[in-house]
């Protein structure tokens, strides 16, 4: 039988869900390196990657894709980290994601359905370069 968390535990894990969002890098790789799961999501699904990439904290995402953060986690929208960092147009966050091996295909909101809903050609042209580097 495991033991619930306090609710001081639980704050503690909220407050870092917060610094993916705000791009506290040190602090969050910190806790990553301490034992936390670098793949720790919210109850709707997403990871700390993908917080971190929807709130355009390229140097996060980097952070969290060396400590092993898996590029292939989809939330409950059907949401991706690689279509988060489409959405805000974060070309070194979508550059960094893909050379970690995000599909731009995954998920039924993929990144390359948010290219083309959104009309982001320059987005669309990382998706479809081979390694995710523009042709420039």
């Amino acid at each position: 039988m495991t033991e619930a968390l306090t609710e001081e535990e639980l704050d503690y894990l909220r407050s870092l869900f917060d610094l993916a969002r705000t791009g506290d890098t040190g602090r969050l790789a910190e806790a990553i390196d301490a034992g936390i799961p670098v793949n720790l999501t919210t109850a709707a699904g997403d990871s700390l990657l993908m917080l971190a990439a929807y709130h355009d904290h390229p140097d996060t995402v980097r952070a969290l894709l060396a400590r092993g953060a898996d590029t292939a986690r989809v939330n409950d929208r059907g949401q991706t980290a690689l279509g988060a960092a489409v959405f805000r147009r974060s070309e070194p966050a979508v550059t960094c994601l893909l050379a970690a091996g995000a599909d731009p295909a995954l998920g039924p909101r993929s990144a390359l359905d948010i290219a083309r809903f959104f009309e982001l050609p320059r987005m669309l042209q990382l998706l479809e370069q081979p390694g995710g580097k523009p042709d420039v």
